[in-house]
């Protein structure tokens, strides 16, 4: 009797906290960043809504499954970035067209997001959750569907690469001249290090950060401003 009461334990351990995670399928959400994300990150947002079921065959894989404490570090980011993206896009669509998120009401506070069967925003997905988890490089990696946003990468972010994936979103939204331009001694930069100055403090200075993954070496003295952010739809 015991050993079949220690059998059911685990496989009800296995089934309630062990499978989930590794059984989450992010293949649809390829295919879809495949199809309509160019290299650019600019989403075809008038296609998608004209072909949105898949989108909603793996949104409904977030209703069916809500990370536990089981679940890694590296776990809960990939499933919470692929979240906060895929709801984003489904968010656009939804009102689409529209020129800019800024034209939908209070986009980021609408509980539109089901999951473990409460009702969330994108506002509790990004400060509720991820910024919780200490890790900077997030907001290079969740996207506002606009223009001066880390752009929408076209693969989704697994926790097997989550290192490699969030290193290379930073690295590549610090080169692109749009949204930073950096030197030795002048810096202007996108209005996301304002706007969350304490995440990139964590360990060091911003420079610091900074310098972790510029392609040049920031002087501690340099100067800094900040570019205007361009809300315009990335379409």
């Amino acid at each position: 009797m015991m050993k079949l009461r220690n059998s059911i334990v685990i496989v009800f351990t296995s089934i309630a906290f062990g499978v989930t995670a590794q059984n989450f399928d992010n293949s649809i959400w390829n295919e879809i960043l495949e199809s309509y994300v160019n290299r650019n990150g600019n989403v075809n947002y008038k296609a998608l809504k004209e072909n949105d079921a898949d989108l909603s065959t793996y949104l409904r894989q977030f209703e069916k499954t809500n990370p536990t404490e089981q679940w890694t570090k590296a776990e809960k980011l990939a499933y919470w970035i692929n979240a906060y993206n895929a709801f984003t896009v489904k968010l656009i669509i939804d009102n689409y067209p529209v020129k800019s998120i800024k034209d939908i009401d209070k986009p980021w506070d609408k509980k539109f997001i089901s999951i473990g069967g409460k009702l969330l925003s994108l506002n509790h997905i990004e400060h509720g959750i991820l910024r919780k988890m200490n890790e900077p490089r997030i907001h290079f990696a969740i996207v506002c569907a606009s223009v001066s946003c880390p752009k929408l990468q076209n693969i989704a972010f697994e926790s097997s690469t989550i290192e490699a994936q969030l290193a290379n979103a930073t690295k590549d939204f610090l080169a692109d001249s749009t949204k930073n331009n950096l030197s030795q001694n002048k810096i202007k930069i996108s209005k996301l290090f304002k706007w969350f100055s304490s995440d990139f403090k964590q360990k060091g200075s911003l420079i610091d950060f900074l310098n972790k993954y510029s392609e040049i070496t920031i002087s501690k003295k340099a100067s800094k401003s900040y570019k205007d952010y361009d809300w315009n739809l990335n379409e």
